[in-house]
């Protein structure tokens, strides 16, 4: 199993009482993982984050008070105000518009997971070592989905993008690195880094230079199209 180079403070939110005792058991199997405190609703997070400064927060999207976007809400407050917290949203189900609302104003620190992950523990110590770095997880089934979405948009900026050029794409928003992508694709590590700064150049991105846009090249052609979340979770 993953773990982290050292011990992860941790905040958990879930409304759901057998979902959050359940999850803080599994949590607390993980050696180098400290769950500080569990909490059900919006307000008891952002006191306990005070409270505790923890490394990292796993929140679910629906909580008290309304139950609609809560944990989108919290992530924002979260990483503004204490931008060395990382945060992993969790949600019942692949909607691509959460992922667009969460990651449309920087992707550092965030992650955003299916609720069925957090029965895999290395993938969600993996997640939570990532963000607590201050790197971006998303979701392979996300990912899928907004790259779809994106193929239907019409004029979308993904139609510019060669078929290489979109796998590579893929490959960086599940957040793997240049040699991973080219092991995975059968390519160089020089050629993957020319088809990025290709595509990067055909979605109009800045030249910050940093790993996040690579999560932010998925979302970047997304603004046009993209309606605002529902109520589902």
């Amino acid at each position: 199993m993953y773990h982290p180079a050292v011990t992860l403070r941790i905040v958990f939110a879930e409304d759901n009482y057998l979902v959050r005792e359940g999850t803080a058991a599994l949590l607390g199997t993980v050696p180098d993982l400290e769950l500080v405190a569990t909490v059900a609703d919006l307000d008891s997070l952002l006191a306990a984050v005070e409270a505790h400064h923890p490394d990292v927060v796993i929140t679910d999207i629906r909580m008290p008070p309304s139950h609609t976007t809560e944990g989108i809400e919290a992530a924002r407050r979260i990483r503004a105000e204490h931008p060395g917290t990382g945060v992993v949203v969790l949600s019942q189900y692949a909607e691509e518009a959460y992922a667009f609302e969460l990651l449309r104003d920087g992707a550092a620190g965030i992650g955003y997971l299916l609720k069925e992950r957090v029965s895999d523990v290395e993938e969600l110590v993996r997640a939570v070592g990532e963000v607590a770095r201050g790197g971006s997880v998303l979701d392979p089934t996300v990912v899928e989905g907004l790259v779809s979405r994106a193929d239907r948009v019409e004029r979308s900026p993904l139609a510019r993008l060669t078929e290489r050029e979109r796998e590579v794409l893929e490959q960086m928003a599940r957040g793997r690195n240049n040699a991973a992508i080219a092991r995975a694709l059968h390519l160089s590590e020089r050629a993957v880094e020319k088809h990025i700064n290709s595509l990067f150049h055909k979605l109009g991105l800045s030249e910050e230079p940093d790993v996040h846009r690579r999560v932010m090249a998925v979302l970047a052609f997304l603004r046009e199209g993209t309606s605002p979340p529902g109520a589902r979770d």
